[in-house]
């Protein structure tokens, strides 16, 4: 008998622990876990790899204090060195992103950034934190961002708009982003990996192909990493400077 193969299954989110306060479904869910899982293994990393900090670093020493120097040379390279107070949220966004993209190629794991309302979460926050931040920092005239310097006023009747519209789409474009490469990564994973498993012995070009993938997906997941983190510096960088 035939087995049907759905290569979404592996984005169901299921409940393990069921849990409701009134009528609002609050379950300890496998998407819950997945993250838990990625917050422990940053914040043990982290520790354990401090926590005995030598002149001479060993490897686990090395990989902390090169993310975190990446991260700040990210920084400093696209919005200041004055943005440095915001360190250990970009860091914290970066390292979160990039090891739930990694953990999702582990096989019967789950790749939370497959979700959209997990990648909007994220894109919302960082949205809404760089808003206040440049009303706070500049007040009103932080609204001299939507108008363009040196544009003659019936121009800014269609520029301002435009200007406003593409600055509150940003969530979304930022989100989408990476929710659809990893869905869509993924999904062809299962694919070819149901279609090497169905064929047998004939299965060494789907194979290949899925090993491929494999190495583009490697890829993949630290891009969108880097991606979803310089952005959230260069929205930084509007707020801050104004431009």
């Amino acid at each position: 008998m035939a087995i049907e193969l759905n290569p979404l299954e592996q984005f169901k989110i299921e409940r393990l622990v069921p849990l409701h306060i009134g009528k609002l479904d609050v379950s300890y869910t496998n998407s819950a876990l997945a993250m838990t899982v990625v917050v422990v293994l940053i914040t043990a990393l982290i520790i354990i790899g401090t926590r005995r900090a030598a002149l001479v670093p060993g490897r686990l020493q090395s990989l902390v204090e090169m993310t975190y120097e990446f991260v700040a040379d990210m920084i400093d390279s696209n919005v200041g060195r004055e943005a440095r107070g915001y360190l250990p949220f970009i860091f914290s966004l970066f390292t979160f992103i990039l090891l739930a993209n990694l953990l999702g190629l582990v096989p019967y794991s789950f790749t939370v950034t497959s979700h959209i309302i997990i990648t909007l979460a994220l894109a919302l926050v960082v949205f809404i934190g760089v808003t206040i931040i440049g009303i706070v920092r500049h007040g009103f005239h932080f609204f001299s961002l939507f108008v363009p310097h040196g544009v003659p006023l019936p121009l800014l009747i269609i520029l301002v708009p435009i200007e406003v519209l593409s600055y509150f789409i940003r969530p979304f474009t930022l989100s989408i982003r990476l929710f659809a490469n990893m869905l869509a990564g993924h999904t062809m994973l299962a694919i070819f990996g149901g279609f090497a498993a169905a064929i047998g012995l004939a299965a060494i070009f789907p194979v290949a192909i899925n090993t491929g993938l494999i190495g583009l997906e490697l890829l993949v997941a630290v891009l969108q990493a880097y991606v979803f983190a310089i952005l959230t510096c260069l929205y930084l960088r509007d707020s801050i400077h104004l431009h």
